[in-house]
């Protein structure tokens, strides 16, 4: 009968251990995705004033500053395209901005304004 009991007793430590165990994991698992979504939450609020650069960078978004441009921001990206980008857009309001690389290349650089999406194709 002891060798009965204690069987039980150990079956109820272990299953309750189990259970406190998935508890404590369900619990560092929600903490884990609740700083993801806050961490993602700052990136692409950033004060709503952020550059969002699309195409081939290391750095997607950008901090806007009174006299950021659009060559400083490109820098500050990352480019990391294996040519010169063809095609550079940038969407301000909701509209559409062409720019020429290769005025942009001869030094005819544009500033930029809150919440700019700066669009690079390769």
């Amino acid at each position: 009968m002891n060798y009965l009991r204690a069987c039980w007793l150990v079956l109820a430590l272990a299953v309750g251990g189990c259970a406190s165990k998935s508890k404590a994991q369900a619990k560092a698992r929600a903490a884990f995705l609740a700083g993801q979504q806050q961490a993602v939450a700052q990136m692409y609020d950033l004060d709503r004033t952020g550059i969002r650069m699309i195409g081939p960078v290391q750095n997607p978004l950008i901090a806007w500053t009174e006299d950021l441009t659009l060559a400083e921001a490109i820098v500050a990206a990352g480019y990391v395209g294996a040519r010169d980008p063809r095609q550079i857009i940038i969407v301000r309001e909701g509209q559409p901005i062409r720019v020429d690389p290769n005025q942009l290349l001869r030094g005819g650089d544009l500033p930029l304004q809150p919440s700019d999406i700066v669009e690079l194709r390769p």
